[in-house]
């Protein structure tokens, strides 16, 4: 075979379709027209002398060579923009694109920072964040389409050999309670205290959930003791919720930080206990790593972690903006 039975274009479009489940959302997603694509996947079944979808259903379903396809497409594709990344990275710097994947909620708030401080020595890279959960930031990583991420679940076992797992650094879980709770007027609460307590949490199957169930557990918390009397879809929604007096929750110090600040929640501490969780840095040693990933490694993680439980000091924060010593997560 002399010449290659498809395109790259051809690739990109048979992607689409898949990931859209229709001929028109794929044209719409590629800002191209729908005969646009069906001419093309015309040609590409001519080509390859092969049907790629069966279209007698509603929806665009890839036949089995076309899932084929699909993989090796995949591959491909992730491939072709691995190679722009390294020819970019022959500008020094002075271009390029950096790909970071990130947990639910390091991804709300603590890689916002990071990427800021990036930003400030390299403007000209352009910094893409994908926030997902840990097992789909984890495959991202391992297929090439991100460059590293920072994840605070469980890697899926299938993918521990084949990433690089790098702890980064230990994440409170901080108990918080309204201000004018009874409990925060006092320095410590006792664990048995915590089973009294009406608790506001994620839904029961949200990653985050889990997580923090997970890390309870082994700090000798018993979960299913614990009263939830409201479950909600967000952080956000559970941090408004405890400043209402509604309950009490479980949340990573790094989500409240500006409430803690202005005083708007309380943090309590709980005799003999802190709940930590390991934040961990997954890059998949076999791909390619730009420069742009290497200088983040090695220029921004270090000023926002160390290998110790990180304490968020309020007043320090209030006085001092520059990330330049390791800040709580």
């Amino acid at each position: 075979m002399s010449d290659l039975p498809f395109t790259l274009d051809q690739l990109r479009i048979l992607k689409a379709i898949a990931a859209e489940g229709s001929f028109k959302r794929a044209a719409d997603s590629l800002y191209v027209s729908q005969p646009a694509v069906s001419l093309q996947v015309q040609n590409l079944e001519r080509q390859l002398d092969v049907p790629l979808f069966d279209r007698g259903g509603r929806r665009a379903q890839l036949t089995e060579a076309g899932h084929l396809l699909l993989s090796y497409g995949d591959r491909i594709l992730t491939l072709c923009e691995e190679t722009c990344r390294a020819i970019e990275d022959l500008q020094n710097l002075q271009g390029g694109t950096l790909i970071i994947g990130a947990s639910q909620t390091t991804g709300t708030y603590l890689l916002p920072r990071m990427i800021g401080l990036f930003r400030q020595h390299y403007p000209d890279v352009a910094v893409q964040l994908h926030v997902h959960s840990t097992r789909r930031t984890a495959w991202s990583v391992a297929n090439g389409q991100i460059d590293l991420a920072i994840i605070g679940g469980e890697i899926p076992p299938e993918l521990q050999d084949s990433l690089e797992i790098i702890p980064y650094a230990e994440d409170e879980l901080a108990l918080i309670l309204p201000v004018l709770h009874s409990l925060a007027r006092i320095n410590t609460v006792q664990k048995d205290d915590l089973y009294k307590l009406q608790f506001i949490a994620l839904d029961s199957q949200s990653t985050i959930r889990k997580v923090i169930d997970q890390v309870l557990s082994r700090c000798g918390i018993e979960t299913r003791r614990l009263k939830i009397e409201m479950e909600l879809n967000s952080i956000e929604a559970i941090k408004n919720a405890v400043q209402a007096g509604l309950g009490a929750a479980f949340v990573s110090i790094s989500a409240i930080e500006k409430e803690l600040q202005m005083g708007v929640l309380h943090r309590a501490k709980i005799d003999g206990v802190v709940v930590n969780r390991m934040l961990s840095v997954i890059i998949n040693p076999n791909r390619y790593r730009s420069k742009a990933a290497s200088a983040f490694m090695d220029e921004i993680l270090p000023q926002f972690s160390t290998h110790k439980p990180l304490q968020l000091d309020v007043a320090e924060e209030r006085h001092s903006a520059e990330p330049t010593e390791p800040l709580s997560l």
